[in-house]
């Protein structure tokens, strides 16, 4: 049994933010899935969006999002956000993220859906320097125990406890410890889920390989809604190369006078499809390259800023460069060759302006929640943005309601005397990619109400698998993996079936027009 205060699942931005607000007063305890650092924030690569610049308002913040969002985002959570964005940067600032500089102001550069230059930035490599920097006040701090290589099974509620308790009050978690090789059972008065997104649902996605939903699927599976799943945001740029996946090409290249061309031709196709040009946001970005690969039956779209001088390519994405330079582009030169990937989860687990879930004792934040944030698609650099505020926001209601908040109770151990060891691995691997094929083809860029149906009949059957087997055999990472990819491609599916509509990132040709009132999806257990 490992006790603390307070646990934190996850250890990117949203989690170590919330830690560093506990940890003056509370023993804090943050658990990774893998290492520390191998969560989303350290592969952000634009910046974070915040209103910073001579003649921008919180207002056209505001109106951006909103616009991005389609109508669907929460007024009153945008502007709680936006509004704390200057003070998450001076943060950041202070804890030693080293953004670029314009003489003695923060250099600021525009992406995709955004009216003003407004995104702070460290080169094209933002998430990895303010992860670094949180982890070493982390690190620092005396309060705060990181422990890695913890996968989570599940959240303790009033079921597990030795006398069982229909409360519904999160108390903990049970977790597989990759190094034991045993379950263990972490239990905290109150449990922060920072987990990050479900991302690994699709075959193309620039999430980490961890990123299959757990803390949606485990939030659900103790009794809080989910909302707005159907909305999954394709990032339109990620590099084609069939030995390197997941390298994703920044918005900021589009941001800075980067064209789309046709690869056949060499003609821009973007301004057929918005005004905005290369500038559109990124659904009407990712729909436009999709609608030419699959009329023209290519592979790939070009990217090309080879016509801005060789040194300003250079310094502004110094890591590209060096990234395509090894795999034998040189895009001061040539073009790149990019296609859509699954990028963001809009959608998760429904949190108020506080953090709190459904459940009580149990708070989320970054993108394992569904905030009112981003509505029916997130503006670029809105997502770190979202980690910090509510990372801090969750630990403030903490801080203030910490009397009210019981000790955890007995729980029973992890109960293994039934279950077998399995031997049959290629079971696993095989529904994985079975899931990952059919969500990419059937619930994609673009959808019909027979093909999301097709995925429905077909994550039907696997679950039933899935379920089948978790109940034979031992756990292993891959099956609690596995188990939550079905829990959580069911809600997706089942999301976009119920939208009967098309909003933002949900296209669906069935129904092209978009209702006049935008209503959330919200999916109660």
């Amino acid at each position: 049994m490992n006790d603390s205060d307070v646990l934190i699942i996850g250890s990117g931005a949203a989690g170590l933010t919330a830690a560093l607000n506990l940890a003056d007063r509370f023993k804090v305890t943050v658990l990774a899935k893998g290492a520390l650092g191998e969560g989303a924030t350290g592969w952000a690569q634009g910046g974070i969006a915040a209103v910073l610049e001579q003649g921008d308002t919180f207002e056209s913040h505001i109106e951006d999002t909103m616009v991005a969002g389609a109508g669907l985002n929460d007024r009153a959570t945008v502007e709680f956000v936006v509004e704390n964005a200057p003070a998450a940067i001076a943060q950041l600032e202070q804890l030693g993220v080293p953004f670029n500089m314009d003489g003695n102001a923060l250099h600021l550069t525009r992406e995709g859906g955004h009216s003003h230059r407004r995104i702070v930035h460290v080169a094209d490599a933002t998430g990895a320097a303010v992860q670094a920097a949180l982890e070493k006040a982390a690190h620092a701090h005396p309060n705060i125990t990181l422990v890695p290589d913890i996968v989570a099974i599940d959240l303790i509620t009033g079921r597990h406890q030795e006398h069982f308790s229909t409360s519904g009050r999160v108390h903990g978690l049970y977790a597989f410890n990759r190094q034991t090789k045993r379950v263990e059972t972490w239990t905290a008065r109150a449990t922060i889920l920072a987990s990050g997104g479900a991302g690994r649902t699709y075959l193309y996605s620039t999430a980490p390989r961890g990123a299959t939903g757990d803390g949606i699927a485990m939030a659900w599976r103790a009794g809080c809604r989910v909302s707005n799943m159907e909305f999954m945001q394709f990032h339109p740029t990620c590099l084609y190369n069939l030995e390197v996946k997941n390298f994703l090409i920044t918005e900021a290249v589009r941001g800075e006078g980067g064209l789309l061309k046709l690869p056949t031709t060499g003609e821009r196709f973007m301004p057929r499809f918005d005004p905005r040009e290369e500038l559109a946001p990124r659904d009407i970005v990712a729909r436009a390259i999709d609608h030419e690969i699959k009329r023209l039956g290519l592979d790939y779209v070009h990217l090309d800023i080879s016509h801005k001088p060789p040194e300003f390519v250079r310094e502004h994405f110094p890591n590209i460069y060096d990234r395509l330079i090894a795999l034998g582009i040189d895009i001061t030169t040539q073009p790149i060759p990019v296609v859509p990937a699954q990028h963001y989860t809009c959608g998760g687990v429904l949190i108020d302006r506080n953090g709190c879930t459904d459940a009580k004792g149990l708070y989320a934040a970054g993108e394992v929640t569904q905030s009112g944030l981003h509505g029916a698609n997130r503006l670029a650099s809105n997502s770190l943005l979202e980690c910090l505020v509510f990372g801090e926001a969750a630990a403030k209601h903490i801080n203030a309601n910490w009397d009210r908040m019981p000790k955890p109770p007995a729980v029973r151990s992890w109960d293994e005397s039934r279950v077998a060891d399995s031997d049959e691995e290629v079971v696993i691997q095989q529904c994985w990619r079975e899931i990952r094929h059919f969500m990419w083809n059937f619930v994609g860029i673009v959808r019909t109400t027979k093909r999301l149906e097709r995925a429905k009949h077909r994550i039907d059957l696997l679950r039933q698998e899935v379920a089948d087997y978790y109940s034979h055999f031992r756990v292993t990472p891959d099956l609690i993996e596995l188990r939550n990819l079905v829990e959580v491609a069911d809600l997706i599916i089942r999301s976009a079936l119920h939208r009967k509509e098309s909003r933002g990132l949900h296209y669906t040709l069935d129904y092209p027009d978009m209702l006049p009132h935008a209503v959330d999806t919200v999916l109660v257990p």
